[in-house]
């Protein structure tokens, strides 16, 4: 706090999540599409053609960003957050000692980094999913959205999916910053002459390591996103974590908790390279080095 290194990572972490979040946001929203299409939409949209067409069709090229000024709102301080989170618990695991932390320590750092960036805008996350799937003209803005939800559904709609959310991200969180950071250590100790690996590298580390978190969380990350969408249409069935899970193995087998996914890894690479890559880079035009 004295050396002022901590809001560093605040504003390096916020420009990298916005950025990289408003490139790769009609792939996120086609995403979420794939993700409810079984139960809230009937199971008419069921390829990312499909999708494409029909919100090109319902609004235009402007609709493929729809939600994103929202996902920026969330995803700016999410970022920052769980970044300086991230610094913060390593110091804290490292202590006086002036070492190379384990796997485990950075998977547990990340983790926990996760969790608090996480619960600190999962409101959010919740008005995010609600705007990506409204239909032209439903919500006048996310101020709107906000007040209609909050008038029929109450303050608990906006925490609807939280415990998928939560137990989700400790294994996603926890491998992607772990397995990040051990790639990019490992290169640097095989390359002692590169005193920062360049983006290419990071590119590499950076969609390995959200690769690897994304298999390990996704199916608690669809059973999150279904169960925050089920107020948006009340054809939906509503259930809990566990029952929803019961229902989709039951009726879409197990490929169904992994409905979307494709998408989803068609964003990482350039979602999650992005993000890593403008992190790095702004870390260093702000004067922070890599601990």
């Amino acid at each position: 706090m004295q050396t002022g290194m901590w809001w560093r990572h605040l504003v390096a972490g916020a420009i990298a999540g916005g950025v990289s979040r408003t490139c790769t946001a009609p792939l996120d929203r086609i995403k979420v599409f794939l993700q409810v299409s079984a139960s809230v939409r009937g199971g008419e949209y069921s390829s990312i053609g499909s999708c494409l067409r029909h919100m090109l069709k319902e609004g235009g090229v402007v609709s493929l960003w729809r939600g994103n000024g929202v996902n920026v709102l969330k995803i700016a301080p999410e970022t920052a957050i769980k970044f300086a989170a991230y610094e913060q618990l390593k110091s804290l695991i490292r202590g006086d000692l002036e070492r190379e932390l384990q796997i485990y320590e950075r998977f547990l750092a990340g983790s926990i980094a996760g969790v608090i960036a996480q619960s600190s805008i999962y409101p959010l996350e919740v008005l995010k999913t609600r705007l990506a799937l409204r239909k032209t003209g439903q919500y006048k803005g996310a101020w709107d959205a906000v007040r209609k939800i909050y008038r029929t559904e109450g303050l608990r709609s906006f925490y609807k999916g939280y415990l998928p959310n939560l137990l989700g991200i400790i294994p996603y969180s926890g491998i992607d910053l772990a397995i990040y950071e051990t790639l990019k250590k490992s290169y640097t100790a095989r390359h002692p002459e590169v005193k920062e690996p360049g983006p290419v590298v990071l590119l590499g580390c950076g969609t390995a390591s959200s690769s690897c978190g994304q298999i390990a969380s996704y199916p608690l990350a669809l059973i999150r996103t279904r169960l925050q969408a089920q107020a948006s249409d009340h054809t939906q069935e509503a259930g809990t974590m566990i029952g929803l899970f019961k229902t989709i193995v039951k009726r879409e087998g197990v490929a169904g908790l992994y409905r979307g996914i494709t998408p989803n890894f068609m964003k990482v690479a350039p979602a999650v390279s992005i993000s890593y890559v403008v992190y790095e880079y702004s870390r260093s035009k702000l004067g922070v080095k890599a601990s």
